[in-house]
């Protein structure tokens, strides 16, 4: 079976006052996760607005990374194959 799908992903940043904030948006066309990260410069530090939005936007990427790993781990679950299966081991491992 071949199959070919399309999920969009949209980064925002913004920065206010030392804080760069970023909102990263999937839209898979059935779900939507928003994952979301900051960074603030620290005062001593040169402000370099670009290093900002790397750490928010970053950040925004793990957050939204760790949603979608908590979803697959739930799907996979519902068909038997989770970590809380008694059917199976996780992942299909062998149970020792």
């Amino acid at each position: 079976m071949t199959r070919a799908l399309e999920w969009k992903v949209r980064m925002y940043l913004s920065e206010e006052d030392g804080t760069t904030r970023a909102r990263m948006e999937l839209d898979t066309g059935t779900s939507k996760l928003t994952g979301r990260g900051t960074a603030r410069c620290n005062p001593q530090d040169v402000d370099v607005p670009e290093i900002g939005d790397e750490l928010a936007a970053s950040r925004a990427m793990t957050d939204l990374a760790r949603q979608l790993m908590r979803v697959a781990d739930q799907d996979l679950e519902a068909v038997g194959a989770g970590p809380e299966s008694t059917v199976a081991a996780p992942y299909g491992w062998p149970l020792a």
